[in-house]
């Protein structure tokens, strides 16, 4: 059997032999993060040797935590509550990383800065178009937090005109507001309570919110969207994605289609998408199984 592929490190040479690229997911909590699963089932599937883990860093710890990271550093996954940190402290960012307000990548140039970019806005938009072609013009989104302004983007990249920002807080709401109407196509963004909210015309209702809060009364309103975005993944299902009557999205795919993009930056290489989905629907099942064992 050939020895596992390393992928290429610019002037990352040790001791006579290449050095492992190193990646990793940073944040806080992480230890829940499917991500190590998805991206080593990729490594394991295109025979590389490079390694992924899961690194608690809170709030205000990213810039220590990247200065003391070495060459053989290749590539960074972003979550809560770090992607702005993580915008800001880059050398260079793309256009919809700065759009979105965060970065949820950090990839290595030159061997020590960091380049910022934004996959789950992409992300968003080939994990809606998975599972629905037609057309997005009004949409709904339920929470305004950092993956509400993100996946509002996503919907105004769609087409969509008209995006409501379902929230209890008006005011908190306000940055996620102000970014989702920063989109070049200059969607109409408005907020509602989310008490009171309800489906309208819109084609596309995206839930941002913890299934715990996903009360009947709400799930009630929102349960005949011809599209039900769930970002969450686990546990699954939440209650909207339960009574879902059309076509849904789950947070699996938004984390696979954000995932591909990491994987394709971090690695050069096509990353091997059956297999990340293979290992992700496992790792969930898996988690289910432990949940209802323990009842």
């Amino acid at each position: 059997m050939p020895a596992p592929d390393p992928v290429s490190d610019p002037g990352a040479e040790r001791g006579g032999g290449p050095v492992v690229p190193r990646c990793a997911v940073l944040g806080d909590p992480v230890a829940h993060s499917l991500s190590p699963t998805l991206h080593r089932a990729g490594y394991a599937a295109l025979g590389l040797s490079a390694s992924y883990d899961a690194v608690r860093v809170p709030a205000g710890g990213l810039a220590a935590v990247l200065a003391g990271l070495g060459p053989d550093w290749r590539g960074l996954s972003v979550t809560a509550p770090l992607k702005r940190e993580a915008l800001e402290l880059a050398a260079s960012s793309t256009d919809r990383a700065r759009l979105a307000g965060g970065a949820n990548t950090l990839l290595r140039i030159d061997g020590t800065d960091w380049a910022a970019d934004n996959t789950d806005l992409p992300g968003a938009v080939a994990a809606i178009r998975e599972r629905y072609d037609g057309p997005v013009h009004t949409a709904v989104i339920l929470g305004a937090g950092a993956t509400a302004a993100s996946t509002g983007l996503a919907l105004a990249e769609l087409g969509a005109r008209r995006i409501v920002v379902a929230a209890r807080d008006a005011g908190r709401a306000t940055p996620t507001l102000a970014a989702i109407a920063a989109h070049p196509g200059r969607p109409e963004v408005t907020h509602a309570d989310l008490a009171g909210c309800d489906r309208g015309a819109a084609e596309v209702v995206v839930s941002t919110i913890p299934a715990a809060a996903q009360e009947p009364a709400l799930v009630a309103r929102f349960a005949d969207a011809p599209v039900l975005f769930e970002v969450l993944y686990d546990p699954w299902p939440t209650p909207l994605a339960a009574a879902a009557g059309g076509a849904l999205v789950s947070g699996l795919d938004l984390l696979l289609h954000q995932a591909y993009l990491q994987f394709e930056a971090f690695t050069g290489r096509a990353a091997p998408r059956a297999a990340m989905r293979a290992a992700g629907e496992s790792a969930l099942a898996e988690r289910a199984a432990g949940r209802a064992a323990a009842q």
